[in-house]
C-alpha cells in the first residue's frame, strides 16, 4: 500500500467515524453537537475530494478502492446510532422514547448495508459485478447531508435548553407568545430546531428510499450467481 493523499483522506474519514460517537462523551450539549457536525461535515467533505484527487492525479489503488466504502459506511452508520439514540429523549415536544421517524429510515439504511456487504462477500472474486452505480452514490450523498442537518437540529434544541434555563414557565410563554421581549433568541433557536428536524427527516427518508432501491439493484444483479451450477 503507498500512503498516497486519496488514501490519506480516506483513513482520516475512516478515524471520524468513531470520533463523531467519543465527541459526546467528552463534551457537553451543545458543543458535543457542533463538534460532531463540524467533524462530520469534514470528514464527509474527503468523500468527494479524494475521489477527485486519485482520478485527477492517476493515484486509484485497490486500498483505496477497499477502504472508501467502508469507510463511508462506518461514518453513516455510527452517526446515525448517536442521532437515534439522542432522538429518544426531545425536550422540545415532550417525547420520551426513540422517534419513529428517525428509528425506521435509519433501519432501512443498516439493514441495506449489511446486506450488500453480506452479498460482496459471499460473492468473493466476482463482487465485482456489483459496481458502485450512480443511485448509490446519490443515497451516500443524500444521507450525510441528512445526517447533518440532523446535528444541526440538536443545537439549535440545546440553545433553546441553555436559554430557558432559570426561567419560569410564565416567561417562557410570553417569550414564544410575543408578549415579553425575545433578547435571547429563544423563538429562533426553536424554529430552526423544529425547521430543521423536518428537513433532516425528510431528506433522511429519501436516503433510505434510494438506499433500499440500490439494495434491491445490487441483490438483482447477484442473482445470476446463486444458482446451483455456479457453485
Amino acid at each position: 500500500m503507498h500512503w498516497t493523499i486519496p488514501n490519506i483522506l480516506t483513513v482520516l474519514r475512516l478515524l471520524a467515524a468513531p470520533g463523531v460517537a467519543v465527541m459526546f462523551l467528552y463534551f457537553i450539549r451543545p458543543w458535543a453537537d457542533w463538534f460532531a457536525m463540524l467533524l462530520f461535515i469534514g470528514a464527509a467533505a474527503t468523500d468527494w475530494f479524494d475521489g477527485y484527487i486519485a482520478r485527477a492525479w492517476k493515484l486509484e489503488s485497490r486500498f483505496g478502492a477497499m477502504l472508501d466504502p467502508i469507510a463511508d459506511k462506518a461514518m453513516v452508520v455510527i452517526a446515525l446510532l448517536v442521532i437515534t439514540g439522542f432522538s429518544a429523549v426531545d425536550p422540545l415536544i415532550g417525547r420520551i422514547g426513540v422517534d419513529p421517524w428517525i428509528l425506521l429510515p435509519a433501519t432501512v439504511i443498516l439493514f441495506r448495508e449489511v446486506f450488500v456487504s453480506g452479498l460482496r462477500e459471499f460473492l468473493g472474486d466476482k463482487a465485482h459485478t456489483l459496481k458502485v452505480t450512480k443511485l448509490a452514490k446519490w443515497k451516500t450523498m443524500l444521507q450525510m447531508v441528512a445526517i447533518a442537518v440532523l446535528f444541526a437540529k440538536g443545537i439549535f434544541e440545546h440553545n433553546v435548553i441553555a436559554r430557558t434555563v432559570g426561567m419560569d414557565a410564565a416567561m417562557v410563554d410570553g417569550i414564544m407568545t410575543g408578549q415579553v421581549s425575545d433578547e435571547v433568541g429563544l423563538v429562533w433557536n426553536y424554529t430552526a430546531a423544529i425547521y430543521t428536524w423536518w428537513i433532516g427527516v425528510g431528506l433522511l427518508w429519501i436516503a433510505a428510499a434510494l438506499t433500499l432501491i440500490s439494495g434491491i439493484d445490487y441483490f438483482r444483479k447477484s442473482l445470476p450467481f446463486f444458482r446451483e451450477d455456479e457453485a
